[in-house]
């Protein structure tokens, strides 16, 4: 009985999950380079514009694992032509638990990318080496800032989208 009461007990103090977080796994999970000037562009002066694009995507692999794959892509040209080209997909598993849905989406969107961004940095610096190119230490990104700008693009579309919203800003 006693012991019932105490499984009882730990139960109803258990029902609020206490946030928690771990990286479980990272992982490459596409890889391309391409040199398509070569060998002519290794004859031209060196000085490369530099493009970075990069993306995140998150999706929900069971009740507290989350897969987060941060894709960079970079575009380096030199003039017209272009360089080199490097696409990677950097993956991480990692388990969530405990976090309200605004937490959740801070740290699917902001933090993981924040962890992945070394590794894939890393390996775009020695893919670009074995190229043949100079090393490419990418500078490091502001992944909540971009969260955040997109949290307030988001809300700006929802408001714009409101019924009331006209063109002149006034209510009607």
């Amino acid at each position: 009985m006693a012991d019932e009461q105490g499984q009882a007990a730990a139960n109803t103090s258990g029902k609020a999950k206490q946030p928690s977080f771990a990286l479980q796994r990272i992982y490459l999970k596409d890889l391309s380079f391409e040199s398509p000037s070569s060998p002519g562009v290794f004859g031209q002066d060196w000085k490369p514009a530099v493009n970075l694009d990069l993306n995140t995507e998150n999706k929900q692999l069971n009740d507290s694992q989350w897969e987060v794959v941060l894709t960079l892509t970079v575009t380096a040209k030199v003039g017209d032509n272009t360089a080199f080209l490097v696409e990677i997909q950097q993956g991480g598993v990692f388990m969530i638990e405990g976090l309200e849905p605004q937490q959740l989406a801070q740290t699917l969107g902001a933090f993981c990318p924040n962890i992945l961004f070394p590794y894939a940095r890393e390996t775009i610096d020695s893919l670009v080496v074995k190229g043949s190119f100079p090393a490419l230490m990418l500078q490091p990104v502001n992944f909540d800032a971009i969260f955040a700008d997109a949290v307030r693009r988001k809300q700006a579309e929802a408001q714009g989208a409101a019924p009331g919203n006209g063109a002149d800003g006034g209510t009607h």
